[in-house]
């Protein structure tokens, strides 16, 4: 009996058992699509968000402030406030795409090591019944 015909007699035994199925699958392309998404927000983000005093609000509170508007110091204390949020959300998302590559990228390495490691010296597949007397 080949692996994959008795890896699908073992799943449908268990199936049977009243083994749960599951319902919850990720895959490689699953995860490489929701790290370049977070990459591309960050990206928009970082040149939408007007970020210190650069943008157009930095320049209006400078311009406040140098013509003795009290409005200036508070449109100053407002952008360092939504500067540091912006930041933190700006981390967020470069976390989430380099954690997400990390991912893909660590288990796709895990599945060869694994895949390997189940074969036998000319190449062939282990049976899951000689996989599972390692088991037990």
């Amino acid at each position: 009996m080949t692996f994959d015909d008795e890896w699908a007699a073992a799943k449908q035994s268990a199936a049977a058992q009243g083994g749960a199925s599951y319902d919850l699958v990720v895959t490689q392309d699953d995860l490489g699509a929701v790290g370049h998404e977070a990459f591309v927000v960050h990206g928009e983000l970082l040149k939408k968000s007007d970020i210190a005093s650069a943008g157009a609000t930095g320049r209006a509170a400078t311009e406040c402030s140098t013509r003795n508007l009290a409005m200036g110091s508070e449109l100053s204390a407002t952008l360092s406030t939504w500067d540091s949020q912006v930041k933190t959300v700006l981390q967020m998302y470069a976390h989430i795409s380099n954690h997400l590559d990390y991912s893909k990228k660590s288990h796709a390495r895990d599945d060869e090591a694994i895949a390997a490691s189940l074969r036998h010296r000319n190449g062939s597949a282990m049976s899951v019944s000689e996989i599972q007397s390692y088991v037990k």
